[in-house]
């Protein structure tokens, strides 16, 4: 089994606030994987002593053991006892309530030899190439489907469309929100090699429309996740003139995780 990982911080004087780990158990059948992108948090705050990064160690800690000592223990599952732990560790001490509370996109892997499942969580994307070659991106696209009419402000998302029914959903301090996951299970034999990316990576085929998942893929399989990122933030350069709307950050932090079996 191949595994590459590459994480950059958008802002070398910032914390990553990207979560990304490959579990493999000690039987030495199967594995998984773990990826998160942290919402970075307004200036007005959020309600909760902790950073971002706390945040995303915390839950893709606990999600990461889950997945790897529980293995029977489905992902929907894992990720409501991760969520419910995390939000656990500071309870006490934040208002977990407010709607900036510290929160994450994920993305979930898990596989054995007979099985690959899948979960996704919000705006960061599973790559799943076939035996030949197929490529299926797994995407939570609720985010993506809103007007961008409604999207004004930050106040105006909080209010009416963050972890709200009608609009898209976060890991952030109520297990309950594991279920709306987009996941599922394909038969280990009908998957080759998956990539994960937070929508730092994405950007290639998102933003800048430099090819489709595949031609993504393909970089990632063949150069590594690092060339994807590298990519990407040539890109980001070039884009001074701000070419391509819609972004809030002009860099944003990168996850590729790719596992090849």
């Amino acid at each position: 089994m191949r595994t590459e990982l590459a994480s950059e911080p958008g802002d070398a004087a910032r914390p990553n606030e990207d979560f990304a780990a490959v579990g493999l158990p000690a039987s030495g059948q199967g594995g998984s994987l773990v990826v998160l992108d942290g919402v970075t948090p307004p200036k007005a705050g959020t309600g909760c002593l902790h950073s971002v990064p706390w945040f995303t160690a915390r839950l893709g800690g606990a999600l990461t053991e889950l997945t790897v000592s529980l293995p029977d223990v489905p992902l929907v599952e894992a990720l409501s006892r991760a969520i419910a732990r995390t939000a656990a560790a500071h309870a006490s001490t934040c208002d977990l309530s407010h709607p900036r509370t510290p929160q994450a996109t994920v993305v979930v892997a898990r596989w054995d030899p007979d099985a690959v499942e899948y979960l996704v969580l919000s705006d960061s994307a599973l790559l799943l190439e076939s035996p030949d070659g197929v490529v299926t991106p797994v995407l939570d696209d609720r985010l993506a489907l809103l007007p961008r009419s409604a999207l004004v402000s930050d106040a105006v998302v909080d209010a009416t469309l963050r972890n709200q029914e009608g609009g898209f959903f976060t890991a952030a301090a109520d297990p309950s929100v594991a279920g709306l996951a987009v996941a599922g299970t394909l038969p280990r034999p009908e998957v080759r090699a998956l990539a994960a990316l937070t929508d730092g990576a994405t950007r290639w085929v998102e933003r800048f429309g430099e090819g489709d998942w595949t031609d993504c893929f393909h970089v990632v399989r063949k150069e590594g996740p690092q060339a994807l990122v590298d990519r990407v933030r040539t890109l980001e350069r070039a884009d001074s003139a701000g070419a391509f709307p819609g972004r809030s950050k002009r860099h944003d932090d990168a996850t590729v995780v790719y596992v090849e079996f």
